[in-house]
């Protein structure tokens, strides 16, 4: 996330601030993201179509926290924004309040997000809403803590999803899913092989997409993965890839030949290969890095910029 840090002179502190705010997020309050009239939005039915075929050249967008840098990170309005951009996934964190409602939180605390301080887990839901969420320059908005069910209603039929930190509350997020009838829109995901996903939730597993994630280099990822495509092919695979040596890479195109699509972030350069999204900022050409290894499934904190360089090489509609 960006800072404000710094070492600035006091009597300047309150303008710079305000210019450097301005120059980044274009001003204090959150920025609405209108669709642009050229840009059709896919429809629910096309971008479910796309994400079990991982066979076709169509790259899926992720957008990290949703639009954080127009509006408050795990907020309403940075998911309507990835609507509006045309973006094709939002991934959501997901914490749990004190009297059981499921929340959009990154943290377990609500310290760096919002104008309170505590854990979620000590809070109601009815408290939390008291507080308001910061933009990412720290800024107080006038947006609140939103809950799972109310981000859910606002995706249905627009954009699929991805739950972060949901896999402890599987059964939880369930409950919602099937409530607000977005079963077919959501990924969930975890470090599990696939005896340990079935174990703890096979009984799931045939209405919901679940995502293995696998950190990289990993001396039993092959045979975890290999183990997956043998006996219940995941609708994707999360790779974290921190160099460009990993062998693992070279088995990418055969792993959407099998029926799963290769999800990477392009957050940090630790997930990467140091294919990350700062560096496109100055050359966007780094994205072709995930192109030419057969990514289909790029987590972005970029995503306008993502998507206007794969539109203009006819790999995003």
């Amino acid at each position: 996330m960006i800072s404000n840090s710094s070492i600035i002179n006091p009597k300047f502190k309150y303008s710079f601030f305000i210019v450097v705010h301005f120059f980044l997020f274009g001003s204090c309050k959150s920025k609405l993201i209108k669709t642009p009239s050229k840009i059709k939005r896919s429809t629910i039915q096309s971008l479910i179509q796309n994400l079990e075929d991982p066979k076709n050249d169509q790259i899926i967008v992720v957008a990290h926290r949703g639009d954080w840098r127009n509006a408050p990170e795990n907020s309403l309005q940075a998911i309507q924004n990835c609507v509006n951009m045309g973006v094709d996934m939002v991934e959501i964190d997901i914490q749990k309040t004190k009297d059981g409602h499921l929340v959009l939180m990154h943290d377990k605390t609500i310290n760096r997000t919002t104008n309170g301080k505590g854990r979620v887990r000590d809070f109601s839901l009815d408290s939390l809403k008291t507080f308001k969420l910061k933009d990412g320059l720290g800024m107080k908005t006038a947006h609140k803590i939103p809950t799972l069910e109310e981000a859910l209603l606002l995706t249905k039929d627009k954009i699929l999803v991805n739950l972060d930190k949901a896999y402890p509350l599987f059964e939880e997020c369930y409950k919602i899913l099937k409530k607000t009838n977005t079963l077919n829109q959501v990924i969930l995901k975890g470090e599990k092989t696939r005896i340990q996903v079935e174990k703890e939730y096979g009984k799931y597993l045939d209405d919901v997409y679940f995502m293995p994630q696998i950190k990289l280099p990993n001396n039993d990822a092959k045979a975890i993965v290999d183990d997956y495509l043998e006996n219940r092919t995941p609708v994707a695979f999360a790779f974290g890839v921190p160099q460009d040596t990993i062998k693992l890479i070279r088995y990418f195109d055969d792993i959407r030949k099998k029926g799963s699509s290769v999800w990477v972030n392009s957050l940090w350069k630790r997930h990467n290969a140091g294919h990350d999204d700062e560096k496109a900022v100055l050359n966007p050409s780094i994205y072709n890095w995930y192109i030419k290894n057969n990514i289909d499934i790029i987590q972005t904190d970029r995503p306008q910029l993502l998507l206007e360089h794969l539109r203009a090489k006819g790999l995003h509609k």
